[in-house]
């Protein structure tokens, strides 16, 4: 099967919403430092963008958490399959996603680092598609909130590939 990708939000789109989301947490922790973590793989091009434009001192850890495998929807089954290198406990910590969608992998994924004793825990993702969320998971700053389409790029895959894309794009199986 092939596939194509249409643009859903530009290069300029997706740069001009990082800069103003690293406005609003520079702001809500001022005086702070703000933990990052991102959810590996797609979360890395947000998180590294984004921390670039926070002003507060800012450190970064990666977590990767798996529940697609190489189909479009999400299987329902979350593994760990690299954990945190470092302690939340007493840390303002801010999880950086890529794209919230049906809210399993979160929903375990945010109880599971509750555990860990934050000082506070939030979420920050790129993309946030509401209409597919079964399980309830609040979303802290949200870039854009999207269609339920399969979308690529800015990190995001299909079976791999996309991820490099400058722009989001949704993929049109032909």
């Amino acid at each position: 099967m092939a596939e194509k990708i249409k643009v859903l939000l530009s290069e300029e789109e997706v740069d001009a919403k990082i800069k103003e989301i690293g406005q609003q947490i520079s702001k809500d922790y001022e005086g702070r430092q703000v933990h990052l973590v991102c959810v590996l793989k797609g979360g890395s091009f947000f998180m590294c963008e984004l921390a670039k434009r926070i002003t507060v001192p800012v450190s970064l850890d990666f977590m990767s958490v798996s529940s697609y495998g190489s189909d479009t929807k999400s299987s329902g089954v979350v593994r760990i399959v690299k954990d945190l290198d470092e302690p939340l406990k007493d840390r303002d910590v801010i999880v950086i996603e890529d794209i919230v969608d049906s809210g399993h992998t979160l929903s375990y994924l945010l109880e599971m680092l509750k555990n860990r004793e934050p000082a506070s825990l939030k979420l920050c993702t790129l993309l946030d598609k509401p209409e597919r969320r079964v399980a309830d998971v609040h979303v802290d700053y949200t870039g854009f909130q999207i269609p339920d389409e399969f979308v690529v790029g800015y990190g995001l895959d299909y079976d791999q590939k996309y991820r490099n894309l400058p722009y989001i794009g949704v993929v049109e199986f032909e």
